[in-house]
């Protein structure tokens, strides 16, 4: 492939939105050279306490590692991040057990604050002189042909118009420029979906222990899985865990049901009897805090007339449960920047390629995450499935080029979701058939059985 140089001339960007992969994507393109102008609508989470409406923490693995990389962050965030080796199962009524990412101790993922991590990419941002942040700024109207914006300025609240010469629209699951792409659907033959889990979310916490330290293991993902609804928490650097509940609306139990103390008591007693004594400020922060939506977002194209483009949750809004939300968003700069050393600045080319390269691989994630919602609710203390992540475990031991299926999504950046999907699936149906037929691991012949997974994802 010819390399065409990096950037004939500067170019003026205007993104929209200014969350993680907006933030990250105008540093890149500063350190590029260009010029780069910020809008986002809410307010400046470094000056004040914003509420984002996500969640408190992520994981961040090896994807959106590599994407922080590129712009020089990969140590710096490694800092603040809390390593999880696997996931800590807590079935009701029985015995705690430990079920390890991979057979490969250099393999975790990392538990970050979603705050810490935007802020440290906004500073970053902001040092470069090539990056202007507007806040308080939303972007009412977008000009697709055009590359331009018309955004409300936070002092006059004059609808102002701003000219660029492409326009980036990173700005979340309500994307307007997202929204500017849908109401040309006619002329762009722009395709839409969207589906939401008949599953809300509601964050609690559990505080550390009064000497500052956690009060359950710190190093693992945390799960009480309950069937129809599970409960997960992940690590914070001061000794607390975020706690989220994901649960169904409906039933006698759900959402909406859960309406009174003695109700919420009652449900936490029955169904997490181990996990209330840490949180003995349950009941208010229950009814305190919201319910949120769970939903998948589909579309394509990606781009308008070589102006306008779209990506991350604007363009691939997935549910969190595979943990690549933001590490998808993050390998879309990534793989924009990429673009970019091969087309310099022909922009229209770069779109075309970029969505090209990206639609299959988000489309995968976001089936992927799907699967794993049921997985983790459903079949984490399952025999087969347990049996099945043991045969895992030692063949990624056994052959360290083996990965499993979340393997392959979580610690493999260089495959693309959508090959690892495949290859994955290919595998654990593989898998469940030899371990329906096993009555003890041990006895498995794990050299033939490697064998006949090489076989069948050649």
């Amino acid at each position: 492939i010819t390399v065409i140089p990096k950037m004939s001339q500067q170019n003026k960007i205007i993104i929209v939105g200014a969350g993680l992969c907006g933030s990250l994507l105008a540093l890149r393109l500063a350190q590029r050279g260009h010029k780069v102008t910020v809008y986002e609508k809410r307010g400046d989470m470094r000056l004040e306490e914003v509420d984002a409406g996500r969640s408190i923490n992520l994981a961040l693995s090896a994807r959106g590692l590599m994407a922080l990389d590129r712009v020089g962050l990969k140590k710096t965030i490694a800092q603040s991040c809390i390593p999880m080796n696997g996931r800590m199962i807590h079935p009701l009524g029985g015995e705690s057990f430990n079920s390890p990412y991979s057979g490969r101790p250099e393999d975790y993922i990392n538990s970050v604050s979603r705050s810490d991590l935007n802020i440290l990419l906004l500073n970053e941002a902001d040092y470069n002189d090539d990056v202007t942040l507007h806040f308080d700024a939303p972007v009412k109207e977008v000009d697709l042909k055009n590359a331009s914006i018309k955004y409300i300025d936070p002092k006059t609240k004059e609808l102002i118009t701003d000219q660029a010469d492409i326009v980036i629209g990173t700005d979340g699951a309500g994307s307007i420029v997202r929204r500017s792409l849908m109401a040309r659907t006619t002329e762009l033959l722009f395709n839409y979906e969207q589906n939401f889990l008949r599953h809300g979310y509601k964050e609690l916490s559990i505080s550390p222990k009064e000497d500052g330290t956690w009060r359950i293991d710190k190093n693992a993902l945390h799960i009480w899985p309950r069937g129809h609804f599970m409960i997960i928490a992940l690590p914070n650097l001061d000794g607390s865990f975020t706690v989220t509940m994901f649960h169904p609306y409906g039933s006698d139990i759900g959402f909406d049901a859960l309406d009174t103390d003695d109700k919420i008591k009652d449900f936490f007693e029955k169904y997490f009897p181990n996990l209330i004594e840490y949180m003995p400020d349950y009941i208010n922060e229950y009814k305190q805090n919201p319910v949120g939506n769970l939903g998948t977002i589909k579309c394509y194209p990606w781009q308008a007339y070589g102006k306008t483009l779209i990506m991350g949750d604007a363009s691939h809004a997935i549910v969190p449960f595979y943990g690549q939300g933001m590490n998808a968003s993050f390998e879309d700069v990534r793989v924009f920047d990429d673009m970019m050393d091969l087309y310099g600045d022909d922009w229209a080319t770069i779109f075309e390629k970029f969505q090209d390269a990206r639609v299959h691989n988000s489309n995968a994630i976001a089936d992927l995450a799907i699967d794993n919602f049921y997985e983790m609710r459903d079949k984490v203390d399952d025999k087969n499935f347990m049996l099945k992540r043991k045969l895992e475990m030692k063949l990624e031991q056994a052959y360290p080029e083996y990965y499993s299926k979340y393997s392959l999504v979580t610690f493999k950046p260089d495959l693309g979701y959508n090959d690892a999907m495949i290859q994955g699936r290919n595998q654990d149906k593989f898998l469940l058939n030899v371990v329906d037929q096993l009555s003890d691991i041990n006895d498995v012949d794990i050299e033939k059985v490697f064998n006949q997974l090489q076989n069948l994802t050649a």
